[in-house]
């Protein structure tokens, strides 16, 4: 009667048939799972642990975090020189380029490159043979009119003499009194000449205006030199005395300015390049009128002896001023010196052996300590190592000493050794038994001839 069956509805396997196996990959999934999330929170928790640290109220009390190793040092009182860095140039007093007030042909050098001349010393030599003819043309021209002098002057007491007499008129005497005034100024003029050409004479001879070192030659011997020449002939730059030009803040000035005007001599030290080497002390000698609007500073200038002429013109050289000293300042190690978002603090270690946040102002620093002004008073231990992880109220054990590395406790004692019992590497083991001598060689066990030794035992099968 049912015959009209669909052939699909009867080959297909049913749902009871099928749904035995399906259920297991669900549950290897879920387990999976739960594995995952238990592995991120572990993760969570040791991130929490090592970069949030412990809770402010008690650390240790709540994780049981063994107390943090520090190093720590007091605070001291000493002096604290006011130092003020800056970068300079050597710049010589006097630098000079000597160049021909006449011109004519360079006869001699009288100078070797480099050679260190004093004031006066002879340089170089001019031709001075068409000033010396120019000379003794103006000495010439001074007696012609020398001898018209004398004439007219004869002249005017005859005609004087003439005048009294009524041989002759006025008007001629006048004239004749004319001619001896125009006479007197041809002689001045004469003089003149004379005077110039002397002082040609003596500018062919050229000498060293300062005292100093010579440089490099800029013109050899046979050359037409003329005051007009751009180079000069040679350059002389002072050399000691020699000075030091740096600039420093605008915000340095009061200060400088009341020690300079109280009488005080600054001490100012300069270095090579590489601030390494010294090459000489001097003291501050005065200091520009203006500040520089551009940068905010202002300039300096300090004098030094230079007699091996280790400061050089142009050089550079790191600068140092000692402006003041502090005395009697409490001093901390730079190390301890730590910078918040409310400024500088310290840890200060207390007799508990619990580090306390102390909130400082400090002062001028050099390279190992800083002036505290407040909140810190000397004698106050502070920690200088270990202040990573520190918080306020953190309990700490300070270890100060160092142990040598490689160094062999004596007997035994004091053999430091892992958690785990291990020896620490680099220690020497010590013998287990009191009367054993350190060094020497542990005799074998012997057996003993009446002791039956045991069977070796039989290989099982």
């Amino acid at each position: 009667m049912n015959e009209n069956v669909d052939m699909q509805q009867v080959d297909s396997p049913r749902p009871a048939e099928l749904g035995a196996p399906a259920p297991a990959p669900r549950r290897g999934l879920l387990f999976w799972v739960l594995v995952a999330l238990a592995v991120i929170a572990v993760v969570l928790l040791a991130w929490r642990y090592f970069e949030g640290g412990a809770p402010a109220s008690n650390p240790q009390a709540a994780t049981g975090t063994p107390p943090q190793t520090v190093r720590d040092a007091p605070a001291a009182t000493g002096d604290m020189p006011i130092i003020i860095d800056a970068l300079g140039a050597v710049t010589p007093l006097a630098t000079v380029t000597v160049k021909s007030q006449i011109a004519g042909r360079l006869m001699e050098v009288g100078f070797q490159e480099g050679q260190m001349v004093k004031q006066g010393d002879f340089l170089a030599q001019i031709d001075q043979r068409p000033y010396q003819a120019a000379l003794a043309q103006a000495q010439g021209q001074l007696a012609k009119d020398n001898a018209l002098l004398a004439q007219a002057q004869s002249d005017l007491t005859r005609f004087e003499t003439l005048l009294k007499q009524d041989s002759i008129a006025q008007q001629q005497v006048s004239d004749q009194q004319f001619l001896v005034t125009q006479d007197k100024a041809a002689i001045a003029s004469d003089q003149a000449q004379i005077d110039t050409a002397n002082l040609n004479i003596a500018y062919c001879r050229i000498v060293s205006p300062i005292a100093g070192r010579v440089g490099l030659r800029l013109v050899d011997a046979g050359n037409y030199v003329q005051p007009s020449d751009a180079t000069g002939i040679v350059v002389i730059t002072e050399i000691d005395p020699i000075s030091v030009v740096f600039s420093t803040a605008e915000d340095n000035l009061p200060q400088i300015s009341a020690r300079m005007k109280s009488g005080a001599q600054l001490p100012v030290t300069v270095y090579d390049r590489a601030n390494v080497s010294q090459l000489g002390q001097g003291t501050l000698a005065t200091y520009d009128n203006q500040i520089d609007v551009t940068t905010g500073t202002f300039k300096l200038r300090a004098m030094f002896d230079n007699p091996n002429a280790v400061l050089f013109p142009d050089q550079f050289v790191n600068v140092r001023l000692l402006v003041d000293t502090m005395t009697g300042a409490v001093l901390a190690p730079n190390p301890a010196i730590q910078i918040g978002a409310n400024g500088s603090f310290v840890y200060v270690v207390g007799a508990d052996s619990t580090v306390s946040v102390r909130n400082v102002k400090t002062g001028p620093t050099d390279s190992k300590n800083t002036v505290i002004v407040s909140g810190l008073a000397a004698g106050e231990n502070i920690v200088t190592d270990g202040v990573d992880r520190l918080r306020d109220g953190a309990k700490v054990t300070v270890r100060n000493t160092v142990a040598t590395p490689g160094a062999t406790p004596s007997g035994g004692a004091g053999q430091h050794r892992k958690r785990d019992g291990a020896a620490t590497p680099g220690a020497t083991p010590t013998p287990t038994t009191g009367d054993a001598t350190p060094g020497a060689t542990s005799p074998s066990p012997t057996p003993d001839a009446n002791q039956t030794p045991a069977p070796a035992p039989s290989p099982k099968p």
